[in-house]
């Protein structure tokens, strides 16, 4: 089964690693990619480091990933850094793009228009955000004031969008549909799982590993619950890529249920 493309994502914030905000941005992501065939191999939650986001870009562009994503460090302040990082990460610098200081000149006039923000017009601080790396393009951002930047090195297309989860989602379904309808095609992902009565993992691991071996191209796993709880746990069976997906599923479903009912185990379809 042919994976639509390989992907993997920085989270970049001092705030998700002391705990103070909930990363939710790469389980969004995650779900994104999985559902249209792709594949996550890699997610990786950093600190507001420049050094540190900038060996994290270079290794993952070094590893020819199809898409990396980066999450947070756009904004005015000084330590929103992850554009510079990312040029780092690249052998190149960050210059202004003129057509991102007209968006993010816009945006802010259009705040004000509302009564959102009090002042309009361009600051230094909001023209930090209007500096891309080299050969990037800015992504429109009409939740927020911070342009996205899309920058293709060799293989690797790096798209580093904003830390607020509204913002990340609206310039990824928008501005971002085209890019993603070419890379991702007719992929996709499919899934069946079912509820064995059952809590314990170990006594259906023969069958577990038997599909596993069998099926390689199907993600097969048991999703264990507390053992003081109820005694059942649910088995998830996933494919994604492109391709025929559907009649091999089903086959290795099938397959997966009269097992566990040789072993002498009800099952429930959910």
């Amino acid at each position: 089964m042919k994976k639509t493309a390989n992907v993997e994502i920085l989270i970049v914030g001092n705030e998700i690693l002391t705990g103070d905000i909930l990363d939710t941005n790469s389980n969004w992501l995650c779900n994104l990619v999985h559902e249209r065939g792709g594949i996550v191999v890699r997610v990786t939650v950093l600190p507001d480091i420049l050094d540190v986001v900038a060996e994290a870009v270079r290794t993952a562009v070094t590893r020819n990933v199809d898409i990396l994503f980066t999450s947070g460090g756009l904004g005015p302040t000084s330590d929103d850094l992850t554009l510079k990082a990312v040029a780092a990460g690249t052998d190149r610098t960050v210059v202004l793009h003129p057509e991102a200081l007209e968006m993010v000149r816009n945006q802010y006039d259009y705040f004000v228009s509302k009564g959102i923000l009090p002042q309009g017009g361009l600051t230094p601080a909001r023209e930090k955000m209007a500096y891309l790396p080299q050969g990037a393009e800015p992504l429109l951002n009409v939740v927020g004031t911070a342009p996205g930047s899309f920058l293709q090195v060799g293989k690797t297309s790096i798209i580093s969008v904003p830390g607020v989860p509204s913002e990340l989602k609206q310039i990824i379904n928008q501005s971002l549909k085209d890019f993603l309808d070419q890379v991702f095609g007719e992929g996709g992902a499919i899934s069946r799982r079912i509820t064995v009565q059952s809590g314990c993992e170990s006594l259906l691991e023969p069958v577990l590993s038997c599909i596993v071996s069998q099926y390689p191209d199907i993600y097969t796993k048991s999703l264990a619950t507390a053992i003081e709880g109820k005694p059942e746990l649910d088995i998830l069976m996933t494919i994604t890529g492109v391709g025929e997906k559907e009649v091999l599923l089903n086959k290795a479903f099938q397959e997966l249920c009269s097992g566990i009912r040789e072993l002498g185990f009800s099952i429930k379809e959910k």
